[in-house]
């Protein structure tokens, strides 16, 4: 079977989708404007730098990923086999703590041997592809997520556990406290096949300055 090619994610069919289906949304919807997704084809980056910005303010996790790119005279990126081939304490002295650094190389090793079907990944269902990446030991559930929504662009990914998504979702539908995972996946129901675009709004609201 030959490889299809990852599609954009269309923001605007989502927004008017979800406005039929959760009319309670509306507002929400129509307080920000959120430019349409378009798919990044180099999973090995895409997956090395969700580790690398796990767990740090954007800011901090930019110089490391510079750093670790400045390692690899005048490549954009470095490849599996790079990152192999390079020490471990090199690789901590960009500022990777000691477990990023294993994580990266983990990932590395995933894509030569075969563990991850690379070449294949994007004909995979989100769940096939959640299998095969939670298998790299440093990869879990939310950079799987993360991957799916801003890596492939798949429609129907809610990071329920993601502390930003749960911020915002409290905040839109005034909530005294954080809701748990469960309450906010029964909402989110509703929100089928779109819940990827109903995320990115609830990441708007912690983000922006915006009275509901």
């Amino acid at each position: 079977m030959s490889a299809q090619k990852p599609e954009s994610l269309p923001i605007k069919k989502a927004v008017k989708s979800l406005k039929r289906s959760d009319p309670e949304l509306s507002i929400l919807l129509d307080a920000f404007v959120i430019e349409d997704l378009t798919p990044e084809t180099d999973y090995f980056k895409s997956l090395t730098r969700a580790i690398i910005y796990q767990q740090l303010s954007g800011k901090a996790a930019k110089t490391i990923a510079d750093r670790f790119i400045a390692l690899y005279d005048g490549k954009d990126y470095p490849t599996p086999n790079d990152v192999l081939d390079t020490d471990h304490e090199i690789l901590r002295s960009v500022g990777l703590s000691n477990a990023k650094a294993k994580y990266i190389k983990n990932i590395a090793q995933a894509f030569l041997d075969g563990t991850v079907d690379h070449q294949n990944l994007v004909n995979l269902s989100d769940e096939e592809i959640m299998e095969q990446l939670i298998a790299i030991k440093g990869v879990g559930p939310w950079t799987v997520q993360m991957f799916l929504m801003f890596t492939l662009n798949r429609p129907d990914v809610f990071p329920a556990g993601d502390l930003g998504v749960q911020k915002g979702f409290q905040q839109y539908f005034k909530l005294k406290k954080l809701p748990s995972p469960k309450i906010m996946e029964k909402r989110a129901k509703k929100w089928k096949p779109y819940r990827t675009v109903a995320s990115l709004y609830f990441w708007k609201v912690v983000d922006g300055p915006f009275e509901w």
